[in-house]
């Protein structure tokens, strides 16, 4: 635990990563933490009310030790930086350049940096799975309901940044009653997506991640079914549902993915597609009418279960994410699949950011 906090102390004047640190406070939990399943494991929890989230509090229980709370966008940050901690904006530790994504942006610097073996996050549009993939680590948001949350649209999921899918297993067999893993039949029929129909992916991105799906494919992990995805873009839908003012017609955007999402997940177990359609932008904002969660949001809508895994590198270092989405009520098998997808995607990759001590 020293080690741990004296990693944070060195490294997040950089990074940017952390609101607040309670060395004082990891120290005390120690002693009592012995002998519980998580035997002191360290982690970080989500903006300045992540202690009291649910998940926070049964992490605790299980003898988690909680060693700060992360950044989350500042006021006035909507485009220009999605993280915003107490020495400054968050960096990605990737690319100190770019953003690390939000809004769970310093739960997932924290873990990618290896400050953290695990941080809490929640997800109301893309706000775990976006910054898991651009900070190259492993995200899970669990399906829409499934443990409290205290968003009144219904939208945001509580979930979690980890360093592998082992981290997010951990996670939900402390905060989620009755949770058993699922080791999957391979290998497990999937759809396959670049864009879900709608979505302007950069070309590169879809390169990434259309090779990670071909290994994973060569490994014998994923059967693709023929045949993808398409939605209609959630956009407008989306806004309404989070502004409480859901006009017919967004009604029958939501309505009709819903029909087409239900008829897909009749069919096959599994859709991969991009996390964002566009690698991580600059501080200074991506433009208004460019969504990285284009491919992320229509689950929030739908509530399926979706996981980000590690997929790649764009040529100029920034790391890319391959989403797999699980129907409702499907998290086990969910993170069953996402460890077998991390173990061949996983094989011979970069474990850390260089230049970044953890």
């Amino acid at each position: 635990m020293r080690a741990v906090l004296a990693a944070i102390a060195r490294e997040d004047r950089t990074l940017c990563a952390f609101l607040d640190v309670w060395p004082g406070e990891a120290l005390d939990r120690l002693p009592a933490a012995s002998g519980l399943p998580l035997a002191g494991l360290p982690f970080a929890v989500k903006g300045p009310t992540g202690i009291r989230s649910y998940a926070a509090r049964r992490l605790i229980a299980a003898g988690g030790v909680p060693v700060g709370s992360t950044s989350v966008p500042g006021p006035g940050t909507y485009w220009q930086t999605w993280g915003l901690g107490a020495h400054g904006r968050t960096v990605n530790p990737w690319r100190p350049d770019r953003t690390p994504g939000g809004s769970s942006a310093g739960s997932a610097a924290a873990v990618a940096a290896g400050l953290v073996p695990l941080a809490t996050g929640s997800d109301g549009a893309g706000s775990v799975r976006v910054p898991a993939a651009w900070c190259g680590v492993f995200g899970l948001k669990t399906t829409n309901g499934l443990l409290p949350s205290p968003d009144r649209s219904g939208l945001a999921s509580a979930g979690v940044l980890a360093a592998s899918a082992d981290g997010a297993e951990t996670y939900l067999r402390c905060v989620l009653d009755g949770y058993a893993p699922v080791v999957p039949d391979l290998p497990l029929a999937a759809a396959y997506s670049p864009d879900l129909g709608f979505a302007d992916t950069e070309p590169e991105v879809a390169a990434v991640v259309r090779g990670a799906v071909r290994r994973l494919e060569a490994a014998g992990v994923v059967r693709l079914t023929g045949g993808g995805c398409d939605l209609l873009d959630p956009l407008d839908a989306w806004t309404a549902v989070r502004g409480g003012r859901v006009t017919p017609r967004e009604a029958e955007v939501r309505a009709e993915n819903d029909r087409r999402l239900g008829a897909l997940f009749a069919r096959t177990p599994l859709l991969l597609t991009p996390v964002t359609p566009n690698r991580p932008h600059g501080h200074e904002g991506p433009g208004e009418r460019t969504f990285s969660t284009a491919l992320t949001w229509a689950f929030n809508l739908g509530g399926q279960p979706a996981a980000s895994v590690p997929a790649g590198f764009t040529a100029d270092g920034c790391p890319v994410g391959l989403q797999l989405v699980a129907d409702r009520g499907r998290d086990a098998e969910l993170l069953g699949a996402a460890r077998a997808a991390e173990r061949v995607l996983s094989a011979g990759g970069d474990a850390r950011p260089p230049g970044v001590g953890g």
